[in-house]
């Protein structure tokens, strides 16, 4: 049972009701009698609205899905007269370019990596903040990004062999990105300070410079002897380091001893999709980590190699610029808190009828709350020097759904007595009606956005949920190369430059979700620069000093120039559904889909269910771990829903296919002492039970999405696990 506090209109979870009182609102400035009266007034305001939204969203597919049924044979004009006629399609407004003011530098100047963390593990959360720098020697030698071929394998100890490989490596990056005059940074004996300008003691004794020396912007140490030299290509930042003492340093002429990059620039802190936040406990977890991390004084005590660590956020760094001025640069991320969307509710607060409150209502107020802190620096430490608290939200519907969170935005504004469009707004393109109406929704926040991308897991769930009546959907491996995809990649960065981002807001593409091949990123993830992404989502803080690897390759910027040229409307391909007419897989074919996306699902809820663990590196069916959050289940449940419904498999064979493919899963996890099996006692596996929900209920859940299934099998594996102790 919750313990409740009646606070006028509302009941709040004492639990939560404590933590705000006690340690969010001290120092904000804010009464508490007035804060929560507010809140309740906001709730009564709003929550009506969001509640109409949503069943906007059911009538649209209601509608969608009669129209499929009565018309047999497909017309594609008809459609789209359709769509248009309903609402779903809306008239594109005028055009205009968006006007957000006070923007970090980071969204405005700098292209870079993007960590997306979930927020409920602390240790994961201040690495991720101070991914913002990273060892290009790390990355490389700790990963396949070097090849193991010749002698260079990874040892227990140091391979001089494989150290050799990053070491050129890394010369070749300096060679190609701060070129000298003359000569190599591999012939480099000494490199020095002199009258503001980067020299280079060559090994013959002659004496160069940077070709291009712009490029040098400080260093630290002494001049004629630094400890690092700080230089900057495409906005990012590097440097050399040296020690002559070093283990590394020693072996190299010049004393190097680290290419230090600078790496993620960015962070979504994240309160939605690789979580597992489902009450007043989880959620207090989540406010309370995020306000650590805005007064600059979270911290993480764990157990590392049989030690005690106590992990911290990094202090900034700070050189002696070429004129001998100080220059000072952030050691950590820009951060961003992913809020959940309009669809959940949350037992951590009831209205005044007892009905749980809309929990993207609660993170508007809450997370905006904790980031007070760091807007008047209650800690050593502060996110934004603009003075904005950036805010990602997510699965939005279209335009109105835009409008109405801005109106929550300024509610909160108002509430918090924060300046109007303090609250800044990352907009996520990954569902059908936003990505047809981009344009509108971007216009609807136009004074508060910062940040739109695309998402291929989601947005293909909502794909195959919307058109689940048109008939059978290609395989999950097809999806990529389909028209319709390929058009929403493109009209993303097209809308998006058409309004005015460019300089202002980043575009972002989506996850690397391979953590162990970094090889296969290298040689990939620079496609997500070249189609006009300025940021991209990684996995790790080591894949972030990797991809840092591309905005050096490539300058975004230009490359953003010359897609805005381009005048298209891809509205008509992000239309074209992708359905096959008349399918003849073969029952090999039909299977092999069913196995791979049935391992899929049960290897990632197994953990949500079971652990409350929202994101983490899961084994896919061929053993490769895949960084998953909750976006997999929506893509993989909604493909076997949609083969269910039109026969393509029986719910028999899908049923034996998920029994089969939780044995598996249950071997992969067979080193986890805290695993509790699905087989043999299927009917007793909560987690196995949310599963089969998830594929033989798939059709009946809001736009496909897990969550309502995910929390409802939470809270009661979580009470299950409190009954058995």
């Amino acid at each position: 049972m919750v313990d409740y506090v009646k606070k006028g209109s509302i009941q709040v979870a004492k639990e939560l009701y404590d933590f705000v009182n006690l340690e969010a609102l001290p120092e904000t400035g804010l009464d508490i009698e007035t804060f929560w009266a507010d809140f309740g007034k906001l709730v009564s305001d709003l929550a009506p609205k969001n509640k109409d939204l949503l069943v906007k969203r059911d009538e649209f597919q209601k509608q969608i899905d009669a129209w499929h049924k009565e018309n047999n044979v497909f017309d594609y004009h008809e459609y789209k007269a359709f769509l248009e006629r309903i609402g779903y399609l809306e008239p594109q407004v005028e055009d205009f370019s968006i006007t957000t003011e006070n923007i970090d530098d980071v969204i405005t100047r700098q292209a870079g990596p993007q960590l997306v963390v979930p927020i409920d593990n602390s240790r994961y959360t201040i690495n991720a903040a101070n991914a913002r720098w990273g060892s290009l020697y790390d990355a490389l030698y700790g990963t396949d990004a070097i090849s193991e071929e010749g002698g260079a394998e990874k040892k227990d100890s140091y391979n001089p062999v494989r150290g050799d490989k990053v070491i050129a490596f890394a010369k070749n990056f300096l060679d190609e990105h701060a070129p000298l005059k003359v000569s190599s940074h591999t012939e480099a004996k000494k490199y020095t300070i002199v009258k503001g300008k980067l020299e280079v003691v060559l090994k013959n004794g002659d004496t160069t410079e940077l070709n291009d020396a712009s490029k040098f912007s400080g260093y630290q140490g002494q001049a004629e002897e630094p400890s690092a030299v700080l230089l900057k290509n495409n906005g990012l930042h590097f440097e050399i380091q040296f020690d002559r003492n070093h283990s590394i340093g020693k072996t190299d002429e010049a004393g190097v001893k680290d290419i230090y990059l600078e790496s993620a620039t960015s962070s979504i802190m994240d309160c939605e999709d690789s979580i597992a936040a489902v009450d007043a406990e989880d959620k207090t977890l989540v406010y309370r980590n995020w306000l650590g991390l805005n007064r600059g004084d979270l911290t993480s005590v764990f157990t590392k190699g049989g030690k005690g660590v106590t992990r911290t956020l990094n202090p900034d760094r700070t050189y002696t610029g070429p004129n001998g001025e100080e220059v000072i640069l952030s050691g950590r991320v820009l951060m961003f808190i992913r809020n959940v969307g309009h669809l959940m509710t949350n037992n951590a607060i009831l209205d005044e009828s007892g009905q749980e409150v809309p929990e993207g209502m609660m993170d508007g107020v809450f997370t905006s709350l904790m980031a007070k802190h760091g807007l008047l620096g209650n800690g050593p430490l502060q996110n934004s020097k603009e003075g904005s608290v950036y805010i990602v939200k997510p699965k939005m519907h279209g335009s109105k759904e835009a409008a109405f969170a801005n109106e929550l935005f300024n509610r909160v504004e108002d509430m918090l007595d924060m300046k109007r469009n303090t609250l800044k707004i990352g907009l996520m393109d990954e569902e059908r009606r936003t990505s047809l109406n981009l344009k509108n929704s971007i216009h609807e926040v136009k004074e508060r956005i910062v940040f739109i991308n695309t998402g291929f897991l989601d947005r293909t769930g909502d794909e195959i949920h919307t058109s689940m009546e048109a008939g059978p959907m290609i395989r999950k491996g097809e999806m990529k190369s389909s028209t319709w995809l390929n058009a929403y990649e493109k009209n993303n960065v097209r809308v998006g430059l058409a309004a005015g981002l460019k300089g202002k807001a980043q575009i972002g593409k989506g996850m690397w979700a391979m953590p162990d091949l970094m090889d296969a990123m290298l040689k990939q993830k620079r496609g997500h620069l070249q189609a006009g992404g300025n940021t991209a989502w990684v996995p790790s803080p080591t894949a972030a000093t990797l991809h840092a690897l591309h905005y050096h390759e490539i300058d975004v910027r230009k490359v953003q120039v010359e897609l805005a040229k381009e005048v298209k409307d891809y509205r008509d391909e992000i239309l074209q559904i992708p359905v096959v007419e008349n399918p003849i897989w073969s029952a090999e074919e039909i299977q092999e889909e069913l196995d791979n996306s049935a391992q899929t699902l049960l290897g990632y809820v197994v953990r949500w269910v079971d652990h409350g663990i929202g994101c983490s590196k899961v084994p896919d069916i061929n053993n490769v771990a895949l960084m998953e959050d909750r976006a997999t289940l929506r893509i993989s449940s909604q493909m076997i829903t949609n083969w269910l419904h039109h026969d393509i498999c029986t719910e028999e064979q899908t049923l034996n296919t998920l029994k089969r493919m939780a044995k598996i899963v249950d071997e992969q996890n067979a080193g986890d002492a805290l695993y509790r099996p699905m087989t043999p006692n299927f009917d007793e596996s909560i987690a196995f039970q949310a599963a089969c929900d998830l594929v033989f209920k798939g059709k009946d859940q809001p736009s496909g999405y897990t969550e309502p299934i995910l929390h409802r099998r939470r809270l009661e594996a979580k009470e299950s696990k409190h009954v058995i102790e």
